[in-house]
């Protein structure tokens, strides 16, 4: 009987545990057709994303705000200004930038939230080619 209570009890616990699987996080731009600045980080930021720390921790996920809002996002206020970057942990905003401040600030901006929010990235640097 002891051993028939424990299996019981044992898979009863197992079913009440919370979900242990990770939280979706991604990075939402916001844009809209005709922004420079939406441009200018296309060209700059655009093609190398994916492939940094950055980039694996929040892929990036866009969204056109002259559409319909995504049933699947909840934003904390509405989106007036393009580019914005919102961080989104499982569909839900935790943080925010708005606008482009350039290639040399967006990162540590990104890396800012990343942090704050507990989400762990790896810097990626690329050598100087000079054994540094």
């Amino acid at each position: 009987m002891f051993n028939h209570l424990t299996r019981v009890f044992a898979a009863t616990a197992f079913f009440a545990l919370p979900s242990l699987a990770p939280a979706e996080t991604t990075l939402l731009m916001a844009e809209e057709p005709g922004c420079v600045y939406c441009a200018q980080w296309n060209a700059q930021i655009g093609p190398i994303y994916e492939k940094t720390g950055e980039g694996a921790a929040a892929p990036l996920r866009r969204m056109d705000i002259t559409e319909p809002q995504p049933d699947d996002i909840t934003l904390a206020r509405a989106i007036n200004f393009t580019p914005t970057f919102v961080l989104l942990v499982d569909g839900e905003e935790v943080s925010r930038l708005e606008g482009y401040p350039g290639e040399d600030f967006f990162w540590g901006l990104v890396g800012m939230i990343l942090e704050q929010n507990d989400i762990p990235f790896d810097v990626k640097t690329e050598s100087s080619g000079d054994g540094t």
